[in-house]
């Protein structure tokens, strides 16, 4: 499924599509949000198939420290939130969240609140699921003409579905090849071997649904 899928390989290619965040310069819209944030850090810590040992190793801190981030017994400095995202593959601004969300929050994510993700090779990500806690990602993959996932197919645990609404998009799964024009919709074994492409002239944009969460 779109570049956040591709995650969904072993090492996530890094967003680029805003500047680089340095310590305490990077700015957002939102806030940042003390209940959200060791939800989200533990959410794509598992989304990556992470251990709190393997997050410890990358950051430099104690799996104790980690494990008390995660459940809000403490609070992450700006340097150890800059850290984090660059651990977990996410630019700071993931963690922020706009200051007026309702408390219906962890079940409705609002179109001027999604968080998303752009990438080098012309995919932007949009997360639609509130959190990655639960056992479903839900998300739209914006794909420019000519990007994909890669020249090289990738499997990992679970499943994915989804529904293309606009464009097309090119698909390779185990030996099987097909393409997907808008209105058509999809479902495999992410188990498979698998990669995908829009390989036309105009904007593709799908909707994908993935078990269990791979941001």
């Amino acid at each position: 499924m779109g570049a956040l899928m591709a995650q969904r390989k072993n090492t996530p290619k890094a967003p680029t599509a805003q500047p680089a965040a340095r310590a305490g310069t990077e700015r957002s819209t939102g806030a940042l949000d003390d209940e959200r944030i060791g939800e989200d850090i533990r959410g794509l810590r598992k989304a990556r198939r992470m251990t709190l040992a393997d997050l410890s190793r990358r950051i430099g801190r104690s799996v104790a420290y980690l494990s008390k981030l995660e459940r809000n017994l403490t609070k992450p400095s700006v340097a150890e939130l800059q850290a984090l995202g660059e651990a977990l593959g996410v630019k700071i601004n993931f963690f922020f969240h706009e200051t007026n969300a309702a408390s219906h929050r962890k079940m409705v994510v609002r179109k001027a609140d999604r968080r998303k993700l752009s990438y080098a090779d012309g995919v932007t990500d949009h997360l639609l699921s509130p959190s990655l806690e639960g056992e479903l990602e839900l998300l739209m993959s914006v794909f420019e003409p000519g990007s994909g996932s890669g020249e090289t197919s990738y499997f990992h645990e679970g499943e994915e579905a989804g529904v293309v609404l606009a464009g097309a998009l090119e698909f390779w799964v185990g030996d099987e090849h097909f393409v997907c024009e808008e209105g058509d919709s999809f479902s495999f074994k992410s188990s498979v071997p698998h990669r995908y492409r829009n390989n036309g002239a105009v904007q593709t944009v799908v909707i994908w649904v993935v078990t269990p969460p791979s941001y």
